[in-house]
């Protein structure tokens, strides 16, 4: 699968919080079905066998809808799933020796906060780069939250795609528009919501002229 910016578009991070009496691959299909362009498989409670498990039954799901699943932090689980790639934290080990486990073919994202962070995971191989907060972040507590002019510098420096991340919803995302970032990153104002799929439509559209698409 060819990784291209419009995979950024509408960057879903999972959480299983809010699932009540549904399973993560439902809330993800009905995600899927609304527009979402990529999902990021995010576990943190999860065991070893339990994450495989899951994003095992996830990567089929991505796969219906010919969109990329990328496993945030954990390299083994994305080498052992076969996901499109994977999502590191500035602590998650060093991105050019991530690039040679998995291959010139897979996804690797990076966050960053500064210009100096996203300048060295381009510099190391990145793909793409997951900047924020944007709006500091209830899944990351101790996010703060980012200048929208940092986020605007760094697109506008690095020749990778940009996602926005932290606090997004359809109330702020606007403000975004003009920062240059190809896409938006959601959590709870997608996988909260009563109707995912309903969100989702909402949040694409909405996406899509943050992104300069419409």
């Amino acid at each position: 699968m060819k990784f291209t910016a419009d995979d950024l578009v509408l960057y879903a991070v999972t959480d299983r919080t809010w699932l009540e009496d549904k399973t993560l691959s439902e809330v993800v299909e009905a995600a899927l079905q609304g527009g979402v362009t990529l999902i990021q498989l995010r576990e943190k409670e999860l065991d070893y066998e339990g994450y495989l498990a899951e994003a095992l039954e996830i990567k089929k799901v991505c796969d219906r809808y010919g969109v990329p699943m990328i496993i945030n932090d954990n390299v083994e689980i994305a080498l052992a799933s076969g996901a499109d790639g994977v999502h590191l934290g500035q602590k998650d080990g060093d991105v050019a020796k991530v690039r040679e486990r998995l291959g010139k073919s897979k996804i690797i994202g990076v966050s960053a906060r500064t210009l100096e962070q996203a300048l060295e995971a381009q510099a190391n191989g990145a793909d793409y780069l997951g900047v924020g907060a944007a709006f500091g972040s209830k899944t990351k507590l101790d996010a703060q939250a980012l200048s929208h002019k940092v986020i605007q510098t760094i697109t506008e420096t690095v020749d990778i795609p940009v996602v926005a991340i932290g606090g997004i919803n359809r109330q702020n995302a606007m403000e975004l528009r003009g920062t240059k970032v190809q896409g938006i990153a959601v959590i709870s104002d997608l996988f909260a919501q009563g109707d995912v799929k309903k969100a989702a439509q909402t949040l694409k559209y909405i996406a899509e002229q943050v992104a300069g698409k419409k």
